[in-house]
């Protein structure tokens, strides 16, 4: 049988998600605080020198939404499978479609709050200055979010515990962080990393943002960065979806 979405049951799978992020003070003050008080200890780390702060900021943009919505999505998924949640959920009309889609949407809006935030903050507070525009900043913040979250939905099937989830992080994330340019450019890696980090989606991102820094209009290697960065996304949120349980009644 093809998998169909369900408007109803999809929107209220949104609904009940958002609610509980709502009533996450914890969970909020990661995805709206913690980039914000990160970017400004490295404001005055380095005294807010220009154009080395911009430089750095930017990144860091693309790299903050994907970190958190990384660890949050991660471990919040993973409470929803061990607590029996998703298997009483697949007993009912809901589909693996309509489960899928509404963890999507909701973390997907969080990203998006999450990167409109810390973009604002770091353009107004800290004097972030691109050649790009500000919107193009946004966006990739955004996609990088979603890609966090998307890569935490699919690292919460193999934890059984929160502690297993946050094990995950070094394995997913801390190579992605070293590996994507931002410590070492690329083309002055050892040509077996460089391309261990060409299959890296973070890599994109970063790159995505370095163009918006470095062009006044939107290059051909930002759309293509976007393009690979958002096809990650759906490729995770497919792998994402065998892992769902079966329908069990």
């Amino acid at each position: 049988m093809t998998p169909v979405i369900t408007p109803r049951i999809l929107a209220a799978t949104t609904a009940r998600i958002l609610r509980q992020l709502a009533h996450d003070p914890r969970s909020i003050a990661m995805m709206v605080a913690l980039p914000a008080v990160l970017m400004t200890l490295l404001y005055f780390m380095f005294d807010g020198a220009q154009p080395l702060v911009s430089n750095l900021l930017l990144i860091m943009l693309g790299m903050f939404p994907f970190i958190v919505m990384f660890l949050i999505t991660s471990v919040a998924m993973l409470r929803e499978r061990t607590s029996g949640t998703l298997e009483r959920l697949m007993t009912t009309p809901s589909g693996k479609l309509d489960l899928l889609f509404g963890y999507g949407i909701s973390f997907g809006t969080a990203a998006a709050v999450q990167g409109l935030v810390a973009a604002g903050c770091a353009y107004w507070f800290f004097s972030v200055s691109t050649a790009g525009a500000a919107w193009l900043t946004v966006l990739v913040a955004i996609l990088g979010g979603l890609l966090g979250m998307s890569m935490g939905l699919v690292s919460s099937a193999f934890a059984r515990t929160e502690f297993q989830a946050v094990q995950m992080f070094p394995i997913v994330v801390i190579p992605q962080s070293l590996l994507c340019g931002l410590f070492v450019p690329r083309g002055d890696m050892a040509t077996w990393l460089h391309v261990i980090s060409d299959v890296m989606p973070l890599t994109y991102v970063v790159e995505a943002l370095q163009q918006i820094g470095a062009h006044a209009e939107p290059s051909a290697i930002l759309w293509r960065d976007a393009g690979i960065v958002a096809g990650c996304v759906l490729l995770a949120l497919g792998v994402a979806s065998a892992t769902l349980p079966r329908r069990t009644a």
